[in-house]
């Protein structure tokens, strides 16, 4: 059994998942980088939104941005979110 704390963060991490919005953008970003505009664009949604969604998925480290003048580019921080969300979808599928 894991320790106390980390069966906390792991519950944490866990809750990030719980919004279909960040799923989505989750998905969006699998297939590269993109601006907040493109993102909201894809997802029809206002840009404001996805900003709020796209900072609580920073602050759980599942995405990474860098900076190119003014505009902040998204991506997905690592192979394990990819992985995350492939078994996610292959549980509910079965």
């Amino acid at each position: 059994m894991p320790a106390d704390d980390e069966v906390y963060y792991l519950s944490e991490f866990f809750k990030v998942f719980a919004d279909s919005t960040r799923i989505k953008i989750l998905f969006v970003l699998r297939d590269g980088e993109q601006c907040v505009n493109d993102i909201a664009a894809g997802l029809e949604m206002s840009q404001s939104s996805i900003s709020h969604q796209l900072r609580v998925l920073k602050q759980s480290r599942l995405v990474k941005f860098r900076r190119d003048g003014k505009t902040i580019y998204y991506s997905l921080a690592d192979d394990h979110v990819v992985n995350i969300l492939c078994q996610g979808l292959e549980h509910i599928e079965e």
